[in-house]
Formats: C-alpha cells, sequence, structure tokens
C-alpha cells in the first residue's frame, strides 16, 4: 500500500504539482488538500478528477490523517507557523517534504523542531515556473536523510518533475541555499534582457530584432521571458507568475547570505531597486518581468509598453 499524502498549500505552484501527484504519482488514495483560504482547495478539488482528492477541514486534520505532509508556502513566517501547528499533534513517523522557497535557517531550524517530535523533514524545493509545474517538467532539489529522500523521489522526477538534485544526507537547509542562489540567476536574467530591451528601444535596433538574436543565441527561459515582456504579459497578468513580493523576499534573503558570508551581489542589488519600483506601480500584483516596466521608466518610457 502506497503512504496517504496531504498537500498543504495550494499557490499557482502547488496546484500543479498537485496535479500531478495526483495523475502520475501512483497513489491509492485521495490526495489531502488544504490551503488556508478553502476556496482553493474546493476549486483544485473539483478540478481534479473524481475521487483523487479530498478536502481537509483543518491543517489539524490534514496532518493526522498523513503518512507523508507537503508543504508549498509563500514566505518563511508562512511555513513556520504552519510547522509550529503541525507539531503541536502526534506527527511520530511522519515525513514532511517542504516544497517552499525560503532561507535555508529557515529549513534548518524546521528539521531540527520536526525531528524533535519523532518525525523526519526532507527539503525539496523546486526550479521552473507555474507552466512547468502543471506539465509536470520541474527540477526538485531533494536534500536530508538519505532513507527519507528515496521515500520522496517517486514523487519527483517523471510525476512533478523532469530531474532531481540529489542532496541526500546533507543538511535539508543546503537544498533551499541552492534555489535561493539559483533564483538569482533567473533575477539577473530578466534584468539583463529588461535592459538589452529598452536599449533596442531607445537605440533603434528594435525589440524584434533583439529577439531574433535571444532566441538563436539563448532558447529556453530568455527566450520565454523576451517574448512575455514584449507581448506585454508582465503587465496584463491578474496573476503574476512569480510575484514582486515573493522576488522581493528571495533577493533580500540572497543578499542576507551574501553579507554574512562577506560577498557583494551587486546585480542582485540593481535588480530589487526595479523590483522596489514595480511594487511602487502595481501593488502586490507586479510580477518580477515588471522589471523590464521599470527600466523603461528610467530611460524616459512608459512602465507599460
Amino acid at each position: 500500500m502506497s503512504p496517504q499524502l496531504t498537500w498543504i498549500g495550494l499557490g499557482n505552484m502547488g496546484r500543479g504539482m498537485c496535479k500531478n501527484l495526483v495523475e502520475k504519482g501512483d497513489l491509492d488514495k485521495p490526495l489531502i488538500l488544504f490551503n488556508r483560504t478553502q476556496k482553493r482547495a474546493t476549486d483544485l478539488n473539483a478540478k481534479l478528477p473524481s475521487g483523487k482528492s479530498t478536502i481537509a477541514s483543518g491543517l489539524e486534520e490534514a496532518v493526522s490523517k498523513a503518512d507523508i505532509v507537503f508543504t508549498c508556502l509563500g514566505d518563511d513566517a508562512a511555513i513556520k507557523d504552519t510547522i509550529a501547528t503541525a507539531v503541536k499533534g502526534n506527527v511520530k513517523g511522519k515525513l514532511f517534504v517542504d516544497c517552499s522557497t525560503v532561507h535555508p535557517d529557515t529549513t534548518n531550524l524546521l528539521a531540527k523542531s520536526i525531528q524533535a517530535q519523532g518525525a523526519e523533514l526532507v527539503a525539496c524545493p523546486v526550479f521552473g515556473a507555474p507552466a512547468m509545474a502543471d506539465n509536470g517538467q520541474l527540477v526538485c532539489v531533494l536534500a536530508g536523510p538519505a532513507s527519507a529522500v528515496e521515500r520522496v523521489k517517486p514523487y519527483c522526477k517523471g510525476v512533478m518533475g523532469r530531474a532531481n538534485i540529489d542532496f541526500g544526507d546533507q543538511p535539508q537547509g543546503k537544498a533551499t541555499l541552492l534555489k535561493i542562489i539559483g533564483n538569482t540567476f533567473i533575477l539577473n536574467m530578466v534584468e539583463t534582457l529588461s535592459e538589452g530591451h529598452t536599449l533596442a528601444e531607445r537605440s533603434g535596433l528594435g525589440s524584434d530584432n533583439l529577439h531574433q538574436f535571444i532566441e538563436t543565441m539563448f532558447p529556453g527561459p530568455y527566450t520565454v521571458y523576451s517574448g512575455r515582456m514584449m507581448g506585454g504579459d508582465y503587465y496584463k497578468r491578474d496573476e503574476p507568475l512569480f510575484g514582486v513580493d515573493l522576488a522581493r523576499k528571495d533577493a533580500k534573503h540572497a543578499l542576507d547570505l551574501a553579507e554574512a558570508s562577506g560577498t557583494k551581489m551587486k546585480d542582485v542589488e540593481v535588480a530589487d531597486s526595479h523590483l522596489a519600483d514595480v511594487q511602487k506601480h502595481m501593488g502586490s500584483k507586479g510580477d518580477i518581468g515588471g522589471i523590464y516596466g521599470a527600466v523603461r521608466q528610467e530611460a524616459g518610457l512608459k512602465f507599460e509598453n
């Protein structure tokens, strides 16, 4: 018999990951869903195949009924609060799998509090946009006791993801450390594209010509983000793909880690200043791609292209 799984946190990443768990995870019991805003759980439950998922009435129920508890929450405060509540019950023998992007110190503290109650934690942050979550194309980074990591792998590559990065028997915080550093690559990519497209427009080259170069030289994420910028997706979305508040949270974590390590991340400092401009212009609806709008404004252009 396969273990009972619970999923806590149904943002634009969690929903896609749940879909693939249900469709490809070889579950013989309905996936238990829980979200602080219950409507998200109700809506997702209605979209999933009949009988493949069920909704928990509260966090305690979601945890108590599960053998393996997946969490995917927006920030450090949310995951700390969730785990603090979860471990008040009897969690001995349970396995927690946290897919949240948080500071590695947070991850290591969670591991200690969970282990103190006789349970285990595997950190499993993922790389990829919501569309990749929907399509099961994420990259999963796993860290924690090797035996626990092996219990999580059947739900990663081939189900929620296309590849695993295995940090088995390394501290759980190593996974979120990689995730924070890795996200600076994405942030710097968006900053570079934003500056390039703005210069292309101002200098007379034109965004279409620059995009041809990007497609030829940098297929993949660079081309996708370039297309989003040109099409205005960075300001037209009702729900951001990578929300500005979360992007700034990740940038802050990266800058804190750099300071603590005696290094500098000046590219991240520049990108974060542009994210602050995006927050002023769009509030919480702002997307990381809105850096393009902020760079445009600096060049005397409108935020919206």
